[in-house]
């Protein structure tokens, strides 16, 4: 184990050598067994057992896991439920070998944002994926926090009071700093914590200090990197949200809430998907780099947010979006009739899927639309 590596027990992933155990922790865990049931369930325990250990052999490390277990996977779901996924990293130095990066990204799934990223990412050649943090709100049984451990992912602590959470920013920034330059791994972080419901995508400073905490940025060799759906599977889960929020402020969503919405995330269909590297920010730090402590986050969030909103790859659905709200057709160039009705039958089908006391069609229509605005104004905004 890595000297130093100690300190960081309570949220890293798994090392190489505890990968066997983890490996065997989980097959003895009950839920996880249910679950493996239910996939098979004309096989007795034994069976499966053995037939997934000899899955296994071989597996010395989380890369080595993913590899075997999750690389097809996520090809299956890339094949099944999207119309192909890009991934555009022309800005990246030439050597893949040699740099690792801290890619903050706005955030569309919690489980595929750094999946599809991980993919692609060794399908273009470069020598790892990613690791990733990932709330502790989600990690609701032991059988999925030893499945995350052996995926790359630590934990973020949710739900801390003001001095906990400032201890926890401590900890997690100095294992960022720690993965990146010690252990040599990348990093994947969502620009704010939550998604943006709306696409409204911002980076919120308190992300940006955070990892600030922990050494110098620069080290951290961060990544813009824009995530472009041309359909959202939860739009219509988080159009609902705002309906309930809005006629109850004081709802909040379910654990069981939350595992719904990474089920929806995973096996609905997103169409396109294009994942874009903006410009790395050592290569312009340093122009902002004598501005006051409060004035310098202010400002790297918004460089931040312009090469995320310059990445953007948008499709029809978003223009078609865009001029209904606004109430024109400025951007009928990017459209066609087939195109409009087949956003107005998607979106009378995410509507369908809506079922909540007072369900409120107008303004959840809205929603859905602004969703797919959002993105237009803000790339129109970067240029």
């Amino acid at each position: 184990m890595i000297e130093g590596l100690e300190q960081f027990d309570a949220i890293r992933p798994y090392e190489p050598e505890e990968m066997k155990q983890a490996f065997e922790d989980l097959l003895n865990d009950r839920q996880f067994g249910l679950i493996m049931k239910g996939f098979a369930p004309w096989l007795p325990k034994f069976i499966r057992n053995g037939l997934l250990r000899l899955a296994f052999t071989g597996v010395k490390s989380p890369l080595d896991f993913q590899m075997r277990f999750m690389k097809p996977v996520v090809r299956y779901v890339i094949r099944k439920y999207t119309d192909g996924c890009v991934f555009i990293h022309d800005s990246l130095p030439a050597d893949k070998q040699t740099p690792r990066y801290t890619f903050i990204s706005n955030h569309r799934d919690i489980v595929l944002d750094s999946a599809f990223l991980d993919l692609k990412l060794v399908e273009a050649g470069y020598p790892t994926t990613v690791e990733i943090g990932i709330g502790d709100n989600l990690l609701i049984y032991p059988w999925i926090k030893r499945l995350v451990r052996m995926n790359k992912a630590f934990t973020v602590r949710r739900g801390l009071t003001a001095h906990e959470m400032f201890e926890s920013s401590q900890l997690m920034s100095r294992y960022i700093h720690f993965a990146v330059t010690h252990k040599k791994e990348n990093i994947w972080i969502a620009q704010r914590e939550g998604r943006a419901k709306d696409s409204d995508d911002r980076t919120q400073e308190s992300v940006l200090k955070m990892m600030a905490m922990g050494g110098d940025l620069r080290e951290l060799n961060i990544v813009p990197l824009t995530i472009s759906y041309e359909f959202d599977p939860c739009d219509y889960l988080k159009a609902q949200e705002f309906q309930q929020k809005r006629d109850n402020p004081s709802f909040k969503k379910s654990r069981q809430d939350d595992l719904d919405n990474m089920k929806t995330g995973i096996l609905g269909y997103k169409g396109r998907v294009t994942y874009h590297c903006g410009t790395p920010v050592n290569q312009w730090i340093d122009e902002i780099a004598g501005l006051p402590k409060n004035e310098f986050f202010t400002t790297l969030a918004q460089r931040m947010d312009r090469e995320i909103h310059r990445g953007y790859t948008l499709y029809p659905c978003n223009y078609i979006a865009y001029d209904e709200l606004e109430g024109g057709r400025t951007q009928a160039t990017h459209y066609n009739e087939a195109d409009r009705q087949r956003f107005e039958s998607y979106l009378a089908g995410q509507l369908e899927k809506i079922h909540i006391p007072g369900k409120d069609e107008s303004f959840l229509r809205h929603k859905l639309l602004e969703m797919y605005a959002n993105p237009v104004r803000n790339l129109f905004a970067a240029q």
